[in-house]
C-alpha cells in the first residue's frame, strides 16, 4: 500500500509560534499511531520565526523537540521552497495567528495545487480578521453582542479627536468593554478596561499591534464553544465549556496550565445546546470555512441569549486543546480526527476548479 506523504507545516512568524510546535507534535504523533501508521508518511517542514522554511533533519529536530531554533540564515531567500515540497501529497498546515490562518500560506498552498487541510484563502482571512468576520456573522443574522471598529488612525490622531473617539465608544459600549486587534489570535493583545484611563491605554497597546481595532461590550455570560468538522455539509460537536478565575480569558490563562478548567459536555439544557450547534454550522458557512473550526460563543443564562463571539479556523491541536477533545467527546477520537480532516483536504480539492476546469 502506498502512504499518502503529508506535509506537516508548523512554527511560523506570528506570536503563537510555540503553540504551533505543540500541535503540530500531536498531530505527527496521530498520523503515525495505529492504521494511520500504514496510509500516511509525515514530511515535516518547519518555518522558523524569519519566515525561512526548514526541511529535513532540521525540521525533525524541531518537531520532535517541540522547541524552536534560531533563525539560520539572516539572509535566506524567503521564496524558495526545500526541494522535499515538490513531493507531497496533501499538506497539514497548523500555523495559527497571522502568516499562518489568515488565508496567506493557504494561498501560497492554492497555487501549489496541491490538497490541504482547513479552510481556504476567503475563509481563513474572514475567520481571522474580527471586523471582516463579524461583517459576515450580522449578514447571516447571527446575534453579537455591541462592538464599534477603531483605526490606528483615530488612535494616533491629535489630541482633539482622540478623546471624542473614547466618548463615542462610552456613549455606544459603556464600561466594562473589551480592546481587541482585528488580526491576531490566543488572546494577544486584548485587554479588559473599566474606565478611561483604561481605554486610553488599552487603544494605545491594540494599535501597536494592528492598524484595525475592535472594541466590545462586556457581557456577563458562561463561554462556551463547539467544535465543527467537514465541508459543504458540516458536523457539529458536544458543548464544551471554559471556566477560570482570572478576570477573563486571557493569553495567560488560556495557556498555563491549571489557569482554565475545559467542561466536557458543557452543562447547558438540551435546547440550549442544540442552538449553539446549529449557530456554529452557520457560520462555519457564512465565512465559507472548511474541513475544521471552532466556534466560541457567549450564554447569557440570565436571559437565555446566545452570542457568537469568533470563529477559530485553524484552532490550537495539542491532545489536550479544546477542538480534539471536543470530538473526542463526541465519539470521534484523535487518530480519526486527523484521518478524516485530510480527506476532506481530498475532497474539496477534487472538487475545486482550476482554469475553470474541474479538478480530478
Amino acid at each position: 500500500m502506498t502512504k499518502l506523504r503529508v506535509g506537516l507545516l508548523f512554527g511560523g512568524r506570528s506570536g503563537e509560534h510555540e503553540v504551533s510546535l505543540k500541535s503540530a507534535k500531536a498531530i505527527s504523533g496521530a498520523l503515525s499511531a495505529g492504521a494511520n501508521a500504514q496510509k500516511y508518511e509525515v514530511i515535516p517542514f518547519y518555518i522558523q520565526k524569519d519566515g525561512k522554511w526548514q526541511a529535513g533533519d532540521t525540521a525533525l529536530q524541531v518537531l520532535t523537540s517541540g522547541t524552536s531554533i534560531q533563525n539560520l540564515s539572516a539572509s535566506a531567500n524567503l521564496w524558495e521552497l526545500p526541494a522535499e515540497s515538490a513531493n507531497i501529497d496533501v499538506w497539514f498546515p497548523i500555523l495559527h495567528g497571522p502568516n499562518g490562518e489568515d488565508g496567506t500560506i493557504q494561498g501560497l498552498l492554492t497555487l501549489m495545487q496541491v490538497p490541504y487541510v482547513g479552510s481556504g484563502v476567503l475563509g481563513s482571512a474572514a475567520g481571522m480578521d474580527k471586523i471582516a468576520m463579524k461583517s459576515v456573522f450580522a449578514q447571516a443574522g447571527l446575534s453579537q453582542v455591541k462592538y464599534q471598529v477603531v483605526t490606528r488612525a483615530e488612535v494616533y490622531s491629535n489630541p482633539c479627536v482622540f478623546p471624542k473617539l473614547c466618548e463615542r465608544i462610552e456613549a455606544e459600549l459603556d464600561y466594562p468593554c473589551f480592546v481587541k486587534p482585528a488580526n491576531l489570535g490566543s488572546s494577544v493583545g486584548i485587554a479588559k478596561v473599566r474606565n478611561r484611563q483604561e481605554l486610553e491605554a488599552a487603544l494605545d497597546s491594540a494599535a501597536s499591534y494592528d492598524r484595525r481595532i475592535i472594541v466590545e461590550a462586556g457581557v456577563i455570560a458562561r463561554e462556551v464553544e463547539c467544535a465543527v468538522l467537514g465541508n459543504d455539509q458540516p458536523k457539529a460537536s458536544v458543548i464544551g465549556e471554559i471556566t477560570f478565575s482570572s478576570d477573563f480569558y486571557d493569553y495567560e490563562t488560556k495557556y498555563t496550565e491549571g489557569k482554565a478548567d475545559l467542561h466536557i459536555p458543557a452543562p447547558l439544557p438540551e435546547d440550549v445546546s442544540r442552538k449553539i450547534q446549529e449557530m456554529a454550522i452557520q457560520a462555519f458557512i457564512a465565512i465559507d470555512a472548511a474541513g475544521l473550526s471552532r466556534v466560541d460563543f457567549f450564554y447569557v443564562e440570565s436571559t437565555g441569549e446566545i452570542f457568537i463571539n469568533e470563529i477559530n479556523t485553524l484552532p490550537g491541536f495539542t491532545a489536550t486543546s479544546m477542538y480534539p477533545q471536543l470530538w473526542a467527546n463526541t465519539g470521534v477520537p484523535f487518530p480519526e480526527l486527523v484521518d478524516q480532516l485530510i480527506k476532506f483536504a481530498l475532497e474539496r480539492h477534487a472538487l475545486t476548479p482550476i482554469d475553470g476546469n474541474k479538478n480530478t
